[in-house]
């Protein structure tokens, strides 16, 4: 017989020294691997049991974006899974003074054995993966966020008990977050709505990409402009900044245009009873979302939180192990 141990070691064999650039490139059957590593992980640390898969390891972690999840995550990740982890800002590594992105990426691979990057272009990430010899995770870029959605999906299976079938509304920004939830929705089965203005929805490319994964499990994704008639029957609401990191000299205009998709008690009241409120944080309470709903008995913005850790202890066992 099978111990939960032994099945754990065979999924990270199976995704070792892969890259994670996009939920897109993983199969349900590989989210699902990594989901139950994340849950394993997760119970090994609530009863104090060590799990040091990666002693001796090394994450170097690449930001030209500022964090606080996905820093303090990935750094006390590699460390309680018996690595270290070196931070990286742009402004201290030649990437940051014209090298290039393929030097960088040979240059890292001798002295490291995985490498997460939080930037702006993918292709910067993309690049970075090319060309390097060890895993590159994406930490963020303006495109994807997948790691957080890999953390969102763990949090809803915990709430919900399962993931297939279950209705997702996402409303706001057509950014980063709606495109790797749109992705990952489409690829475990789920339905997912997102309801933005117009002139504010998702890339065209990625929806096209994310309708046609969703014809593969029997999923369901769409968009819908009234916020209203999206969230009818959902059985959890997700929103996100109105205005992102490097577009502070939009907040104003953006204020005006997503008027009227604020997440608040009257929204939730139209969805199911126990609708679960999720937001991938920071957040600004009294914009996109009122103080009475994220502080609120439907609220798991912090659970979810906390799962980013595990569920990227899960990604760097699997990738780096």
């Amino acid at each position: 017989m099978i111990t939960k141990s032994e099945e754990i070691n065979f999924q990270q064999q199976e995704l070792k020294g892969r890259d994670f650039l996009t939920l897109a490139d993983y199969t349900q059957d590989e989210i699902s691997q990594l989901l139950d590593l994340a849950d394993y992980i997760k119970k090994q640390k609530q009863e104090g049991i060590a799990f040091e898969p990666l002693k001796g390891k090394t994450l170097g972690m690449i930001f030209e974006k500022s964090s606080t999840r996905t820093r303090v995550s990935f750094e006390a990740g590699i460390y309680q899974l018996g690595g270290s982890g070196i931070f990286l800002s742009s402004k201290d590594i030649q990437i940051g003074r014209g090298e290039t992105i393929a030097d960088t990426a040979r240059v890292l691979s001798g002295y490291l054995d995985g490498i997460m990057i939080r930037t702006f272009s993918q292709k910067t990430v993309e690049e970075l993966a090319e060309f390097a010899s060890i895993p590159v995770i994406n930490g963020l870029t303006d495109l994807y966020h997948p790691c957080q959605v890999l953390a969102d999906l763990q949090t809803i299976k915990e709430i919900k008990g399962a993931l297939k079938g279950v209705k997702v509304v996402y409303i706001g920004d057509g950014n980063n977050m709606a495109h790797s939830l749109m992705i990952g929705a489409a690829t475990m089965g789920m339905e997912l709505v997102v309801s933005a203005p117009v002139g504010y929805q998702p890339d065209a490319t990625v929806t096209e990409k994310a309708i046609q994964i969703a014809g593969e499990h029997d999923a369901k994704i769409s968009i819908e402009v009234d916020p209203s008639v999206a969230v009818k029957d959902a059985d959890v609401i997700y929103t996100d900044v109105w205005a992102s990191m490097g577009q502070e000299e939009e907040q104003l205009k953006r204020e005006q245009d997503f008027a009227g998709y604020q997440v608040n008690m009257a929204l939730l009241s139209e969805a199911k009873k126990d609708v679960t409120f999720m937001h991938c944080l920071p957040a600004h309470r009294g914009e996109e979302v009122s103080a009475e709903v994220i502080d609120g008995k439907h609220s798991v913005v912090f659970q979810q939180a906390e799962n980013r850790l595990h569920a990227q202890k899960a990604l760097m066992t699997a990738l780096m192990g």
